[in-house]
């Protein structure tokens, strides 16, 4: 992927509680985004505010190294491509999209003209002005049930980072515990003349009229594709049957 599209730009315009920044930081950069740019929020010293930082939880490098500025116009500078969020769509103004279906078009453009695209996400009270949807490109409404659409800031910026990462190519998800080793074919058959043993011990299995009992155990075990150690608990069980 070329720089300007991994690097999109999140915008926060007039924010108004600092959690809700620091937040905002954390959700970017659990989805790989790290440019952050406020527009005139309610406190000049949000991005050092005890309340964004412990918001931000490990992502203060993100408040670092944000802005702030006095407009949204000075947030779009170097933009090539903005995307408004809004809850409802607008009689006039660019054209309203859900997130997924509008990045599976934009992401190919911004990647093959090397684009440079923002987020705008409104205040907490009041959402995106239409002179500020008007300055966008795309309208995103994240789809929601009828009766309540009402997003948090923050939850608002974690969907949209995370469909467009999805859009770029999602991260592999890396498996937190080792993968079990499979059992080899003399494994299985030792298992199962093990079992062959407790059954005959149980009266479970005649062995003078054995049927087809251990080819349908055999068939069985095969399918399931046990590892080493769920034979080792077979063997375990056969093993107790035989002392009792």
């Amino acid at each position: 992927m070329s720089e300007p599209v991994t690097c999109a730009r999140f915008i926060l315009l007039h924010t108004s509680h600092p959690g809700n920044v620091g937040a905002a930081a954390r959700a970017m950069k659990v989805m790989g985004f790290s440019e952050l740019v406020l527009v005139r929020p309610r406190f000049a010293d949000v991005l050092s505010r005890e309340e964004t930082v412990a918001m931000a939880s490990g992502a203060a490098d993100i408040l670092v190294r944000a802005r702030i500025v006095d407009t949204l116009d000075q947030a779009l500078l170097g933009v090539h491509h903005a995307c408004a969020t809004a809850m409802t769509p607008r009689d006039f103004g660019p054209p309203t999209l859900a997130p997924r279906p509008c990045f599976e078009t934009l992401v190919s453009r911004a990647v093959s003209q090397g684009l440079k695209v923002a987020f705008v996400f409104g205040s907490e009270r009041f959402g995106m002005s239409n002179e500020e949807v008007w300055r966008c490109h795309t309208c995103l409404s994240i789809p929601t049930q009828a009766g309540y659409g009402s997003l948090n800031l923050a939850q608002a910026v974690q969907l949209i980072a995370y469909e467009w990462r999805q859009a770029l190519g999602s991260y592999p998800v890396e498996p937190r515990t080792r993968a079990p080793r499979p059992a080899t074919a003399d494994q299985v058959q030792g298992a199962l003349a093990h079992w062959e043993q407790a059954l005959v011990h149980l009266g479970f299995l005649d062995p003078a009229a054995p049927r087809k009992l251990m080819p349908r155990l055999q068939y069985l075990i095969q399918r399931a594709a046990l590892a080493e150690e769920e034979i080792h608990i077979l063997r375990g069980i056969a093993r107790e049957i035989l002392k009792r």
